[in-house]
C-alpha cells in the first residue's frame, strides 16, 4: 500500500513588486505515507536514492587517485567516502594517508574525478525502481520538489535529462552551493529555504520531508528540522534507524 496525495485549500499571504495582496484559494498537495505520516514538500537525495550512481562515482574516485597510489576499497568506500562531496572525500583520503593537500592540488583532482564521471555515465545511468514514477506523479500534482546533493551539478544535470526529469525540480542544491558537506545540515537549510520560497512560504519544515539513503545524509536532514524517509539502497535499515521512518524501496510509496 502506497501513499495517496490530497488537496488542500490554503489561504496565504504572497508579496507583489508594489504592495502586498491576501491570496485565497491556494491549491497545495499533500502526501499522507501509509504509517500516517504527513508532507507537503519533499527534498530529495540524487546518489543512492534516484539513480544507483555510487558504483560510477567509486569507480571515477578510483581512476583519479590510483596514479597517486591513493585508492581505496569499496568498502572504505561504503562505510567512510559515500556521505562526502569530492572536496571532502579527497582531504579525508589525503590526511588518512598523512599526505598534504593544497587548494590548487584540491581543485585539480576535483576536475579530474569530474571528467571521469562524465565518462563513465556515457553509457547512461539506472533510476532505481519506482522513483521516475513517483517523480512524475508528484509533479503532476503541482507538488515541491527539490534536490540535495554532495555531488557537483556538472554530474547531475546530464543524468537529469538523460532521465527526462530535469523540469520536476524546482530546486536543486549541489556541493557547488555550500561550503560543508553532509552529515552538515547546511545544504538541507539552504534546499528548504530555496523551495519554501519558490512556493511562496506556503508550508513549514514540519511538513517537509528528505529522502535519503546515508546516516550522513539523515543527520544534515534531521539538523535541518525536517523529517527524512530512509530507502535501504545503500545501508541495511539497522543503519538508518536514526530516520523517521524507513522503505526498502521508493517502489512501496507508490
Amino acid at each position: 500500500m502506497g501513499f495517496f496525495i490530497v488537496l488542500q485549500i490554503k489561504e496565504m499571504l504572497f508579496n507583489t513588486d508594489k504592495n502586498q495582496r491576501r491570496g485565497i484559494g491556494q491549491r497545495t498537495s499533500m502526501i499522507i505515507f501509509p504509517n500516517g505520516i504527513k508532507a507537503e514538500a519533499v527534498i530529495f537525495d540524487f546518489d543512492g536514492v534516484i539513480v544507483d550512481t555510487e558504483p560510477l562515482h567509486y569507480e571515477a574516485f578510483q581512476r583519479t587517485l590510483e596514479p597517486l597510489g591513493l585508492t581505496f576499497t569499496w568498502q572504505e568506500y561504503i562505510e567512510t567516502y559515500i556521505g562526502f562531496d569530492d572536496r571532502d572525500a579527497f582531504r579525508h583520503v589525503f590526511s588518512s594517508k598523512g599526505k598534504m593537500l593544497n587548494q590548487e592540488e584540491l581543485h585539480g583532482l576535483i576536475e579530474q574525478k569530474a571528467a571521469f564521471f562524465k565518462d563513465v555515465i556515457g553509457t547512461g545511468v539506472p533510476a532505481y525502481p519506482g522513483v521516475l514514477d513517483l517523480l512524475f506523479h508528484l509533479h503532476a500534482n503541482k507538488f515541491p520538489l527539490a534536490i540535495c546533493s554532495g555531488a557537483l551539478r556538472t554530474d547531475i544535470d546530464p543524468i537529469l535529462t538523460m532521465l527526462g526529469i530535469s523540469d520536476c525540480f524546482d530546486v536543486i542544491v549541489t556541493a557547488d552551493d555550500v561550503a560543508a558537506s553532509k552529515p552538515d545540515p547546511e545544504c538541507y537549510q539552504l534546499a528548504f529555504q530555496l523551495l519554501q520560497s519558490a512556493h511562496c512560504n506556503a508550508f513549514s519544515k514540519e511538513v517537509t520531508i528528505a529522502i535519503e539513503d546515508t546516516p550522513a545524509g539523515i543527520t544534515a536532514a534531521k539538523g535541518a528540522g525536517l523529517m527524512v524517509c530512509a530507502v535501504t539502497n545503500s545501508y541495511p535499515a539497522d543503519r538508518l534507524d536514526q530516520a523517521t521512518f524507513v522503505t526498502y524501496s521508493l517502489l512501496s510509496l507508490m
